[in-house]
């Protein structure tokens, strides 16, 4: 089995949008969940701290997300759903850096 890759990205919520944006999380279109797994995105956690959203992932490779991000299904979702809830830039892209991971740890049982 290929192991997957860990992506994580930190995006800002506009006030007061926290909840809205859980929301439609949890009750995410079937299309678009579909589609994240289509384009390789195995899993995803959010993380929330005032007004800001740490998404952290797993994918099948580098290019996953870019992919998702470029379907009809994700610029529907992002237009009707994430733009009243998120910062955007002038491009329509959602304002998103992309997190560095410069240490990870996986404990080994004594033997």
């Amino acid at each position: 089995m290929k192991s997957k890759i860990r992506k994580a990205f930190v995006l800002k919520l506009k006030p007061d949008a926290l909840d809205e944006y859980v929301y439609w999380h949890e009750n995410m279109w079937p299309e678009l969940q579909a589609e994240l797994f289509n384009q390789g995105i195995a899993e995803i956690t959010l993380y929330e701290i005032d007004d800001k959203v740490f998404l952290f992932s797993y994918v099948e490779d580098e290019a996953a997300w870019n992919r998702l991000w470029d379907t009809e299904v994700h610029h529907r979702w992002a237009r009707e759903r994430m733009v009243p809830l998120m910062h955007y830039r002038q491009d329509g892209v959602v304002d998103a850096r992309e997190m560095r991971e410069i240490w990870h740890f996986v404990p080994k049982a004594k033997t």
